[in-house]
């Protein structure tokens, strides 16, 4: 068993840094939320105040945060982890950030004989707690193998698809392509339900059949029950979205349906559902068609 640094403790790095507890890593933590590092502490994890810290007293560091600027001050930054690394440590970053940032980020811990996988997951909250989240991983193929025990503890499925700035191009693929599909599923549930046909019996008759899709079976009964509780906010879905785009601008890629999709969920954004699940797409298509997907 390895000692394990964990940085970000959100709704999917606290349960999954609890697994890697539960199958016997220490912890040490570190997180902005202080409720969240209190319960960490009484959970049996040491709790770091800097990144520095985590670096230094932990085998491998794992990372778990918003944003590809998060990643950056806190790996790169003042007190950052590479002020506190030593050879021949390894740092697993499980968020969604652009393919650029991770291999910038990884060129600069490799000047310190640190590797670096890029490991973000999907699955949401659901998966995080269970231990059953997909994790699409870049790095050297010496290195991953290393560390899939640690990955196979949080996660059902754990695929090596390339080199660093891979695993975060397969997870923009992997989110154009859920936008689209719970686009689709709203807007084609929204027009059964204007033709006259509960939209429950209409996912019921489908589900088994060609339109079927883990799409469906997450975010169907969730439009049917008017229930937007966030497993994946649609305000990350955007910025993975952003992303995307970024990255295509690099490579000259047309993606209208994935535009349509942000575009959406921007509009949703502006009118106040900040916090709601990007199934909430139904209530774009709801708003539009003035109906409601909610069983009577």
């Amino acid at each position: 068993m390895k000692k394990i640094g964990f940085i970000g403790l959100g709704i999917m790095g606290k349960p999954m840094a609890k697994n890697l507890m539960d199958a016997g890593h220490e912890m040490i933590v570190l997180d902005i939320n202080q409720d969240v590092l209190k319960e960490m502490k009484e959970y049996g994890a040491e709790v770091a105040a800097t990144p520095k810290e985590i670096a230094e007293n932990s085998e491998v560091i794992i990372t778990m945060l918003p944003n590809s600027p998060h990643v950056k001050a806190v790996v790169l930054g003042e007190n950052g982890v590479i002020e506190g690394v030593k050879e021949g440590q390894v740092l697993i970053d499980m968020s969604s950030i652009s393919p650029l940032v991770s291999q910038e980020v990884a060129a600069e811990l490799e000047k310190k004989g640190v590797e670096m996988l890029d490991a973000p997951v999907s699955g949401g909250q659901e998966g995080a707690e269970a231990g059953t989240v997909a994790f699409m991983v870049g790095g050297k193929e010496e290195v991953f193998e290393e560390n899939r025990a640690i990955l196979d503890i949080m996660g059902g499925s754990v695929t090596l698809v390339g080199s660093i700035g891979a695993g975060e191009t397969t997870k923009l693929v992997n989110q154009v392509i859920v936008g689209i599909n719970i686009a689709a599923v709203a807007e084609a549930l929204s027009f059964g339900k204007k033709a006259g046909v509960n939209p429950e019996n209409i996912f019921n008759a489908i589900r088994g059949g060609l339109a079927g899709s883990q799409c469906l079976e997450d975010k169907a009964p969730r439009m049917i029950a008017g229930e937007y509780d966030p497993g994946f906010k649609m305000k990350l879905h955007v910025k993975d979205l952003t992303n995307a785009f970024e990255t295509s601008r690099e490579l000259h890629t047309y993606m209208p349906l994935a535009s349509q999709v942000m575009q959406m969920m921007q509009k949703l954004l502006s009118d106040g559902h900040t916090e709601v699940d990007h199934g909430g797409l139904g209530l774009f298509y709801e708003k539009l068609n003035n109906i409601s997907l909610k069983k009577d």
